[in-house]
């Protein structure tokens, strides 16, 4: 081979060392270009099933701080009667253990005094007296599950949870029955207690004038001064 023949051989190699070089150089640049793809699509994804936990467990865990907080210690006392004393004359209630969060949250509520100064803003003679609506002394409630089926009825003097149409979307409202009511309430509202005295004054606040209009409030406030646990 002459020297030219090598010279030009020699380039030829060079040549497509060079090639090899740049389609390896290349293919390096579109490796590092999917990787940052790949793994930000995994981030998002991960992003996402936290998200997703942390909304599905976040209800869980509001009622889980309510019932831990100091200012709702549902271990403070052992009584489970209730005393209602309101400006008709007072009421006792006795609250049922087989109903542990219904029960456990309005024992809390009354520990913490936010049915105190509140009103029977909803009284239908014939039907119930309801009353306990914290949101006019701007204390917002955490709703509580519903403890369904009921293990009691919404019968005459039997006491239950108010809520909205929804499930488990009580807080701090509840009635008691002046009539049985179970064929009507007992699929949808938990029964938790039962008025044990002064029934006579539930019977005197269903029988006071109210406003048809608004929601059947009485015209003359019926407010509960205290409520508080007794032995």
């Amino acid at each position: 081979m002459t020297k030219k023949k090598k010279k030009e051989s020699w380039k030829e190699k060079r040549r497509q060392a060079a090639i090899k070089h740049q389609k390896a150089l290349e293919a390096e640049r579109l490796r590092r270009e999917r990787e940052p793809k790949k793994s930000k699509g995994s981030s998002r994804r991960k992003a996402l099933a936290v998200l997703f936990v942390f909304l599905i467990c976040l209800p869980i865990g509001v009622y889980a701080v309510w019932q831990m907080n100091g200012t709702a210690d549902k271990g403070s006392s052992s009584s489970n009667i209730v005393l209602l004393k309101t400006t008709m004359g007072d009421i006792k209630i006795e609250l049922y253990n087989d109903m542990p969060i219904t029960t456990g949250n309005f024992k809390n509520l009354v520990e913490q005094g936010v049915y105190d100064g509140t009103i029977f803003h909803r009284v239908i003679d014939g039907f119930m007296i309801q009353g306990g609506d914290a949101s006019v002394k701007g204390i917002t409630v955490p709703t509580i599950p519903d403890e369904l089926p009921n293990k009691h009825s919404n019968d005459r003097e039997w006491v239950a949870m108010a809520k909205t149409s929804e499930p488990n979307s009580a807080t701090s409202q509840f009635y008691i029955n002046l009539e049985n009511n179970s064929e009507d309430l007992d699929s949808n509202y938990s029964v938790f207690g039962k008025v044990i005295e002064g029934m006579d004054v539930v019977d005197t606040i269903g029988k006071v004038e109210t406003d048809t209009n608004n929601n059947n409030m009485p015209l003359l406030d019926v407010e509960i001064i205290k409520a508080e646990l007794i032995e």
